[in-house]
């Protein structure tokens, strides 16, 4: 474990000084990133202009949501977004090789090898809403409260990495993979709207089968929803989450034995 946690960290440390060589970018893709949350809850602000609630949700519990979301998209995006989504490209090109070769876990290798800064600040922007929002709606959590909500939000990011690792795996079948990788991506922003807009089915499908939705939904009702269940919201969660990461590691091995590499 120490051993991955170094390379890790030197991964990390290559990754902030190639993104620091380009400065221009880094801080015009961090606008870009700004503006279209800035968008979303505008978008939400002109829905709540003509009604007071969203079934149980009111605007500040919404834009929490939102502020959730953020955080989870953008967790995913700076640690693991852009190398998952570079898998197709490493099958295709036969790159992929290069990195099998190396006296590392193959799926660490392929997901740790580029880290987005911009995307960490977005984060931060969206736990600012966070608060923002909680204060006004007058609600002070408790300190076990944001401790599951904390944890919560890691397993969201879990849940999103072992989604699109899966469907990244379908590259060594398809040629090119990138539309369902990419289209999960677009898919995923469903996730920072209330779980009861959606009917039954749809809630069923994607809080178990592909749990898209209960990945924000499930973090900000521990902090502003006391339906005095925490226990099983959060236990919905890790077994989603838990189960999500083991079919993801499972088909990625699956996936792999059935690699040409570009040598063969």
């Amino acid at each position: 474990m120490r051993r991955y946690l170094e390379i890790w960290g030197i991964m990390l440390r290559n990754s902030l000084i190639r993104e620091l060589s380009f400065k221009a970018n880094f801080i015009l893709w961090m606008i870009v990133e700004v503006l279209w949350f800035c968008g979303q809850i505008v978008f939400f602000s002109i829905i709540f202009g003509q009604v007071d609630r969203i079934g149980d949700w009111t605007k500040w519990e919404v834009i929490l949501l939102v502020g959730t979301h953020q955080m989870i998209a953008q967790l995913f995006q700076a640690f693991f977004f852009v190398n998952v989504s570079n898998i197709p490209e490493l099958v295709r090109t036969g790159k992929l090789d290069s990195l099998l070769v190396l006296p590392i876990d193959s799926q660490f290798a392929v997901s740790t090898k580029q880290f987005g800064l911009d995307s960490v600040l977005n984060a931060i922007l969206g736990g600012v809403v966070v608060i923002v929002a909680l204060s006004n709606l007058h609600v002070t959590p408790s300190v076990s409260a944001v401790l599951l909500y904390i944890v919560a939000v890691g397993f969201g990011v879990a849940v999103h990495y072992s989604i699109m690792l899966s469907l990244a795996a379908f590259s060594f079948w398809i040629v090119r993979a990138q539309g369902l990788v990419y289209g999960y991506f677009n898919f995923l922003h469903i996730a920072r709207y209330p779980d009861v807009i959606f009917p039954r089915v749809f809630r069923f499908i994607f809080g178990w089968i592909i749990p898209v939705v209960i990945v924000a939904n499930i973090p900000a009702r521990l902090l502003i929803k006391p339906l005095g269940q925490p226990g099983w919201l959060m236990l919905h969660l890790v077994l989603a989450g838990l189960i999500a990461f083991c079919l993801s590691r499972v088909f990625w091995r699956f996936a792999l034995r059935h690699y040409s590499s570009a040598s063969s």
